[in-house]
């Protein structure tokens, strides 16, 4: 099963593809989609779903797994983040793919054990459970990988509790 995690952002966009055999987890591709500073909104998030549109279309994700958004100062910069992630969730929804949703919190807990870790000790659980030699950067593609983890162990939690054998 391959999954695509995702890695929200209006500037940068993090992306990470790995896929899932039985337990073991293999990194794919990643890294990120840029936008420039003072490029009109509309061009950044047409240039979102343009690099999303291309990359679905490349390496073909059976499901995809989104960071939810949490802010509490910059509702200015949320806004823009919320419409970036859903121009990739829509690109995904026009291709039949299953999107999932997770908190950071919950990002956490799946790949370090801990939903309080600090953001270095993710970007090295990141690193040991896909055997990459260096954290990727920047940190978006770190965590984008960490959402697709995140996934991929509540696939397997959710296979468990409804009987199904992958």
């Amino acid at each position: 099963m391959r999954i695509l995690g995702i890695d929200p952002g209006i500037a940068i966009m993090g992306f990470g593809f790995i896929d899932k055999v039985g337990h073991k987890l293999t990194p794919v591709q990643y890294g990120c989609i840029e936008t420039a500073a003072g490029t009109p909104q509309e061009l950044r998030l047409k240039q979102i779903y343009d690099s999303a549109c291309t990359l679905l279309d490349q390496y073909k994700p059976d499901t995809v797994a989104v960071e939810k958004l949490f802010f509490n100062k910059n509702v200015t910069n949320a806004f823009s983040v919320g419409q970036a992630r859903g121009v990739f969730i829509l690109a995904a929804a026009q291709r039949g793919l299953t999107i999932g949703e997770y908190t950071p919190m919950q990002v956490k807990q799946a790949v370090v054990g801990y939903g309080a870790a600090e953001k270095k000790q993710v970007q090295e659980m990141v690193k040991m459970l896909l055997k990459l030699s260096v954290v990727p950067k920047p940190d978006d593609v770190a965590d984008a990988l960490a959402v697709a983890i995140c996934h991929a162990h509540s696939i397997v939690l959710n296979d468990r509790l409804n009987g199904v054998i992958r």
